[in-house]
């Protein structure tokens, strides 16, 4: 054994002063903001030659420190594992190295022997400037500098953790590596930041760790980490060391290409998806599907049907799969359900080279109780309001975000960019943002706070809104920022200096209400109910919006959209299609549920696969299946049907009056005013002939689009290939053609072109 300098006596004396005592004691206590004054090497007040070495082993029976090729035993000064020792400055090979180079040598109980870094020998490494950002909201690369980062310090490999708890009284990381014994690795406060920070020499990759925090009343607090990259499969709630560094990107001509153009002027059809139910594993239907798996089957799908994106249901850690992800726990953290960070990684990656884009749901607007995640975070409502009147949803059980406190804000506005940075994600639809903007949403009179002009708006919230889409915007200018809002709240996608919101677009809930409810009538009374039809055109300039066909109208026993449509079965799939080609036809980028494609009988349930065995039962879903394929098609080739959405030029009515026939004409126009097409929906089962419907110029026109044709489903009385304009005005039109109307269908004409 080396031999040094060694103090201890075999009995052990004090060494360390009353203060340092009494430090010791609240240290085993879990009562003390800076374990660093106490652990570790310091000089001696009255001898600065004389170094003193403190560590807390409580497992251990016996211990060592080594440096400089040199042991000194270390004495147990307290019986809790308090193990200390004396030696000269001299004694070192380099005695002004800061901080120093030294390892511990532990026996334990059970009779293994490991050598160890000293967590308490290293320096501070969190600088002034980003604790300043951080408390000041403006730290938006939070996810580099919190939770768990693997990483070098001094040479030395290991995780570093940092955790915001500025009401705690003691914070420390537990986990596999410690027994899960609080009195191990208690971190340091840095000053009034109120984060804590403990670098952990020699841990690695897929460790298991927890906070465990004292709150100011003395309660012992075992927490999630917030800041976690990923997490144990539920029901386990510890959080689990990952690097996400290691992934190959292979994705740079989509990034490149994306910036080029903007996504108001190109072609978005979206397909809705949640990944635990869109397909399972066939030999055991309680398995998920992973992430490489989806990617090796949903997204061949989604491209052979000619959807332009993927918008996955939230993919965020969350503890109980029936609130299908959008009741977060975990803001940083891809869910374990369906494997781990690098397999979501390879899907965004394979999507990407696919040529598909991906849009994930988040959700900013609440939180749930659950007692291992945010809720009462360090003891006190950190994260959410303390007035359950501010801080807690009544209609949802969750609770609600302090979006006016710097730090929350800076959370939130970090998690948005994560997602953008370290998983190439698209774009993010934002949930329920109409919660966020009122503070009297779903309560009742008594409920709530107005704000400080006596009002119903959150205004903490609007800010923060406006603050986040700014900032993603600069960062990542090709971003898909969409509002599920569902109220008429000013400006939702107009940019926040213009006093908007600056998100990019805004999911249409009026229009899917509205058609929705008008599918769910007896062709009969559906002129009764014309309206609906056409009041959608009425605002559609005010915003940028998405038309949405989406899981909330396929849930709760609202039906599957199939089930929703009247009559009998030819009839049902006749009015599907008719509501396809509606939205398709209809200004605004589109959106559709999966299994809406294919006709999907059954309402949707989060914990089976979709009824793909109905493709094989009866021509009808494949036939369906078939229509959308070609419609995304049809809708990608023709730039009138979206190069214009916003814009005034781009759509405008033919016919609006005829409610008597239940029937709809007008035009979609492209950039160049010659491309343009007829569009005719008939919302009646009886066929019409020599129905006349406007056209804007002389000449022939010819039928692209038949949603009767017969390889759809439909019953063949699709008029003839060509047309003859007539120079005699008609409705809103100067000219008109003579047309056979089929039931239940629509029609699309386009001009006939004269090659020169």
């Amino acid at each position: 054994m080396l031999q040094g300098a060694f103090y201890c006596p075999a009995d052990p004396e004090p060494i360390i002063s009353e203060k340092m005592n009494r430090i010791a004691d609240e240290i085993l206590k879990n009562n003390y903001y800076d374990p660093f004054q106490y652990l570790g090497v310091h000089q001696q007040a009255d001898s600065p030659d004389i170094l003193q070495v403190r560590t807390l082993q409580p497992h251990a029976s016996a211990v060592s420190m080594l440096s400089s090729g040199k042991e000194w035993k270390m004495v147990r000064s307290h019986p809790e594992g308090i193990y200390e020792c004396e030696l000269k400055r001299a004694e070192l090979e380099y005695p002004d190295l800061d901080p120093y180079d030294y390892r511990y040598k532990i026996t334990y109980r059970s009779g293994d022997v490991h050598l160890i870094n000293d967590p308490y020998r290293f320096p501070i490494l969190l600088d002034e400037t980003d604790r300043y950002l951080f408390n000041s909201g403006t730290n938006y690369s939070l996810y580099n500098l919190f939770g768990a980062q693997i990483g070098l310090h001094c040479k030395v490999g290991g995780t570093l953790f940092r955790v915001w708890a500025p009401n705690a009284r003691a914070v420390a990381v537990i986990g596999h590596f410690n027994g899960w014994d609080n009195r191990v690795h208690q971190m340091r406060v840095l000053g009034s930041s109120g984060i804590w920070e403990l670098f952990i020499p020699g841990l690695v990759e897929d460790e298991l760790y927890r906070f465990m925090l004292k709150s100011a009343d003395g309660e012992m607090l075992e927490k999630s980490d917030p800041f976690q990259f990923f997490a144990e499969n539920r029901p386990r709630t510890a959080s689990v060391v990952r690097n996400l560094q290691r992934y190959q990107w292979l994705d740079l001509q989509w990034q490149e290409q994306k910036q080029t153009t903007p996504p108001y002027d190109k072609p978005i059809s979206i397909y809705e998806v949640h990944p635990g139910s869109w397909r399972r594993d066939p030999d055991d239907p309680d398995r998920f599907l992973t992430f490489r798996e989806l990617a090796d089957q949903l997204v061949p799908y989604v491209k052979e049907m000619g959807f332009t994106h993927i918008e996955l249901m939230p993919v965020m850690e969350h503890p109980l799969d029936e609130s299908w992800g959008y009741q977060v726990t975990g803001s940083f953290s891809v869910t374990s359900r369906y494997g781990v960070p690098d397999d979501f990684m390879y899907f965004v990656d394979f999507c990407h080279q696919n040529g598909i884009g991906v849009i994930l749901d988040w959700v900013p607007a609440h939180f749930p109780k659950d007692m291992h995640s945010l809720a009462r975070f360090d003891g006190t409502a950190l994260y959410e309001h303390e007035d359950p009147r501010k801080g807690a949803h009544p209609e949802w059980g969750t609770l609600i975000y302090n979006y006016g406190r710097q730090e929350v804000s800076n959370f939130l506005i970090a998690s948005a960019l994560f997602w953008l940075d370290k998983y190439h994600i698209d774009g993010l639809r934002v949930d329920a943002v109409a919660s966020m903007l009122y503070l009297d949403y779903a309560r009742q009179e008594g409920e709530w706070i107005p704000n400080c002009y006596g009002g119903r708006e959150n205004l903490e919230a609007i800010e923060f809104i406006k603050h986040m889409n700014s900032v993603i915007y600069e960062r990542y200018p090709g971003t898909l920022m969409i509002a599920e809002e569902s109220t008429s709240f000013y400006g939702v996608s107009k940019p926040a200096d213009q006093g908007g919101l600056g998100f990019g677009f805004k999911w249409n809930m009026g229009w899917m209400n509205d058609i929705l409810g008008y599918f769910a009538k007896d062709p009969f009374y559906r002129k009764y109910h014309h309206n609906a039809l056409t009041f959608s055109m009425m605002y559609a300039l005010s915003e940028n919006f998405i038309l949405p066909l989406s899981h909330d109208e396929v849930v709760h026993g609202k039906g599957s959209l199939i089930e929703k449509m009247t009559g009998d079965d030819w009839q049902k799939f006749a009015n599907l299609r008719l509501l396809l080609l509606y939205l398709y036809l209809h200004p605004g980028k589109k959106l559709l549920f999966m299994g809406g494609e294919f006709g999907q009988r059954s309402e949707w349930y989060c914990k089976q696969s979709l009824d793909w065995h109905l493709l094989d039962m009866g021509p009808y879903h494949r036939q369906t299946q078939e229509f959308v394929r070609h419609l995304n098609g049809f809708y990608r080739h023709h730039p009138s049907l979206w190069q214009l959405d916003y814009d005034h030029r781009g759509f405008s009515w033919l016919d609006i009056e005829d409610q008597d026939n239940s029937i709809i004409s007008f035009l979609r126009t492209a950039e160049d005013p010659a491309d343009y097409l007829v569009c005719l929906l008939n919302f009646t089962p009886q066929t019409l002939e020599g129905y006349k419907i406007g056209v804007p110029n002389l000449g022939e026109y010819e039928l692209v689009l038949c949603s009767d044709a017969p390889e759809f489903g439909g019953s063949g009385a699709c008029p003839d290939f060509r047309f003859e304009a007539l120079a005699e005005p008609f409705a809103r039109a100067p000219y008109h053609c003579l047309i056979k109307v089929p039931p239940l269908a629509g029609l699309v004409l386009r001009p006939v072109r004269k090659e020169s």
